[in-house]
């Protein structure tokens, strides 16, 4: 089942987040400013057909998909847990069973006060909402 939501997430994903452009003009986040934006914030990240979904980024280093989802997101949040880091001015993360524990990196750049865009090292892109 998780198989099936992570294939879902990525061909929907693709399809339609790669539509227009999200990246912002300002520069990705790097050093210090990457590390506050994510550590211990919960990031929903907004579902390709609406709804939005949590990932927990723990202080320690630990990432889950905890938390309230919505739409769309209540079907395709990770039941799993890993780990993130930051690498090469980018962040990490590589879960136990989701997406088959591949490891993906992001760079970040900062929208607004409550948003960041997010660049997949796949090539796939979008918006994420910044929460608790």
């Amino acid at each position: 089942m998780t198989r099936l939501f992570a294939m879902v997430w990525t061909v929907a994903g693709s399809i339609l987040l790669n539509g227009p452009a999200l990246a912002s003009a300002d520069q990705a986040l790097a050093g210090d400013a990457l590390k506050r934006a994510v550590s211990g914030k919960r990031i929903y990240l907004a579902t390709p057909l609406g709804g939005e979904f949590p990932l927990n980024y723990h202080v320690d280093g630990r990432i889950d998909g905890q938390g309230p989802a919505s739409g769309l997101g209540r079907f395709v949040r990770p039941n799993d847990s890993g780990r993130w880091w930051l690498a090469g001015g980018k962040v990490c993360q590589q879960w136990t069973n989701w997406y088959d524990g591949k490891t993906f990196c992001f760079v970040l750049r900062k929208v607004d006060e409550t948003r960041l865009a997010w660049d997949r090292d796949d090539g796939l892109s979008g918006i994420a909402r910044v929460g608790q």
